[in-house]
């Protein structure tokens, strides 16, 4: 029988301390069956992504496990970044890779959120397809408020949680679960300090202001740096390519008088994304797959 894969990629309020994020990392790498592929820490977003997989029990126990670490460690309360987010663990989706459906994974984040709520005392909410209210599915309506609002509106009926206490934990906040598709994590540079360029070029591309589909983005400030950046989440990277977003943001920018000064993908990312750029740039004829070399090796 094949060996059923799940990939779990959980976000974590921090990307400062580095003792923290390794704390976080190695209860993962503690759990038998798990691999971490990838973790990456940005200290403007004050944020890190944690990317493992592992067959589903031991996925669900590894990301708990990271879980109880964040609440042991990260103090919602002293925390600032550019960033939306909800608690210490911000956020937390399984993605099916192999002989996995997503109805399988819809059942290990409710399993794993009754487990936060009863054993951690956090409030989970359910997005995505994981959702259990029509109105919270999208990880943005989760996260209106951040933290710091959350702590009010959870005690509203539209706002209250799906598992777990109806108030905030007190040092970590809420913690969303779900399941869905690969999300691509992209973030564009531009060559200014002016974040109203680059949240105006967010609004421009977001699909819930008309712009492309599978699309959510907004500016922010990158302040070790001081240049403005779109940072971009694509939901479906075969529904919208990333070489359109780029292209857009780019005419976009030229507007302003501002040019793309580099990008960057947190986390992993399926080698068809980054396959579909090439072929684009490239104005390749009648390119396959089977023709990268990587691909055909496995």
């Amino acid at each position: 029988m094949s060996k059923k894969l799940i990939e779990c990629v959980p976000n974590f309020s921090e990307g400062r301390r580095g003792d923290v994020v390794e704390a976080i990392v190695d209860a993962a790498r503690g759990v038998p069956g798990v691999k971490v592929l990838d973790y990456s820490s940005d200290p403007d977003h004050n944020r890190t992504v944690l990317t493992f997989v592992g067959d589903p029990e031991s996925a669900k126990k590894a990301a708990f496990a990271c879980c109880a670490k964040a609440v042991e460690l990260i103090d919602m309360e002293k925390h600032h970044g550019e960033h939306p987010r909800i608690g210490a663990t911000d956020v937390i989706p399984f993605i099916p890779v192999a002989n996995v459906t997503m109805e399988e994974c819809v059942e290990l984040a409710h399993s794993l959120g009754k487990d936060i709520g009863e054993k951690l005392n956090i409030p989970v909410y359910f997005y995505e397809e994981a959702a259990k209210r029509p109105q919270m599915r999208s990880l943005p309506k989760v996260r209106e408020g951040q933290y710091e609002g959350l702590k009010e509106l959870i005690k509203t009926p539209e706002r209250a949680p799906d598992e777990g206490p109806q108030t905030m934990h007190p040092t970590a906040g809420a913690t969303v679960v779900g399941a869905r598709p690969f999300l691509i994590a992209f973030n564009i540079n531009l060559s200014t300090g002016d974040l109203a360029i680059a949240k105006r070029i967010a609004q421009t591309i977001r699909e819930a202001k008309g712009g492309y589909k599978y699309c959510r983005a907004m500016g922010v400030m990158l302040e070790e740096r001081g240049i403005a950046q779109v940072s971009i989440n694509m939901t479906n990277y075969e529904g919208t390519p990333l070489h359109r977003v780029f292209e857009t943001v780019k005419s976009e920018a030229a507007r302003y008088g501002v040019n793309i000064v580099g990008s960057e993908i947190i986390g992993l990312t399926p080698m068809q994304a980054l396959l579909d750029v090439a072929d684009f740039y490239l104005r390749l004829e009648g390119f396959s797959r089977k023709q990268v070399l990587e691909a055909i090796l496995g």
